[in-house]
């Protein structure tokens, strides 16, 4: 990527603020990315863990479903 764009394809700054939220936004997607290589790399240095030691998908979709379910605003 150029430092500088050239002058036909000039592009539009951002508000401060705006710019620190794509940063936030940035930064957070990269430290997901970042745990999952972490996984990834584990499981492919020791294998898959035992079942035992696994949660079930549908606990773990029904937890998010619930949390989710609790930032809701209620409707009257």
């Amino acid at each position: 990527m150029r430092d500088q764009p050239s002058s036909a394809t000039a592009r539009q700054r951002l508000e401060p603020a705006a710019a620190d939220a794509v940063r936030a936004y940035a930064a957070k997607t990269r430290e997901n990315a970042d745990r999952l290589a972490a996984v990834l790399e584990d499981i492919a240095a020791n294998g898959l863990p035992a079942v035992e030691e696994c949660t079930p998908w549908e606990d773990l979709r029904d937890a998010r479903l619930a949390h989710l379910a609790a930032q809701r605003p209620a409707v009257a």
